[in-house]
């Protein structure tokens, strides 16, 4: 029995094609590889790193918390977690996209893995954590309009001024409870409010004319 010509014809077509996407699949872009494992932001993927845990409850009225988890850190289980701020979900929502844009900025600065916030536990680097409550810390009680300010206020701050606001606030209040008091009040002033926030502009504009150069810090390194 001979063999139509015009099967012929759609069986050869049908072979190019299916060569055609054999060859585009393995012409496919590789995948990206990071300078080293990663979870969520930033996180090392060892054995009970050092890291802060932001949870966001499912409930959509339900508050934020943001714990540290000092890992091997800790000297007895008892303090191996710091609850450092509960957040309304309000003041939440007013801060969270400029946190993860910035956070991915410096996390692809480093060669490392992005994330985005998630309904769970999102796991949070040890450096930056300590920046994410300086910012929690100041929008937990002050007026919801100042808050667009206090996060250009945040964000216009060096990683190392963050990291040293954080270090003066935990010393006495940094915990759940501490609200309303000392470092914490400051930080609210100090962020969300325009007049004060100025009195920053003359002590970078030395230090950017100073020959004195900042200590280099282990950003997202192991402990």
């Amino acid at each position: 029995m001979q063999s139509n010509p015009a099967m012929q014809t759609t069986r050869k077509a049908t072979d190019k094609s299916t060569n055609k996407k054999a060859t585009r699949t393995k012409r496919s872009t590789p995948k990206k590889s990071y300078a080293h494992p990663t979870l969520g932001f930033g996180v090392p993927a060892t054995s009970d790193p050092h890291h802060f845990q932001v949870i966001i409850p499912r409930a959509s009225s339900g508050k934020v918390q943001i714990s540290e988890h000092l890992g091997l850190q800790a000297h007895t289980d008892e303090f191996a977690i710091i609850d450092r701020v509960l957040l309304e979900r309000l003041r939440w929502t007013a801060i969270r996209s400029e946190i993860q844009r910035a956070f991915n900025t410096r996390l692809k600065e480093h060669d490392l893995k992005t994330s985005s916030w998630k309904v769970g536990e999102n796991l949070v680097d040890r450096l930056l954590g300590k920046e994410l409550c300086v910012l929690a810390w100041a929008v937990e009680g002050m007026e919801m309009e100042n808050i667009p300010v206090a996060v250009r206020n945040w964000l216009a701050l060096r990683p190392e001024e963050r990291w040293w606001l954080f270090g003066m606030t935990a010393m006495s209040t940094g915990k759940i409870g501490d609200g309303n008091k000392g470092w914490r009040l400051a930080l609210r002033h100090a962020l969300g409010d325009v007049a004060q926030n100025e009195l920053l502009k003359p002590r970078s504009e030395k230090r950017k004319g100073s020959k004195v150069e900042l200590p280099l810090l282990d950003l997202f390194g192991e402990e």
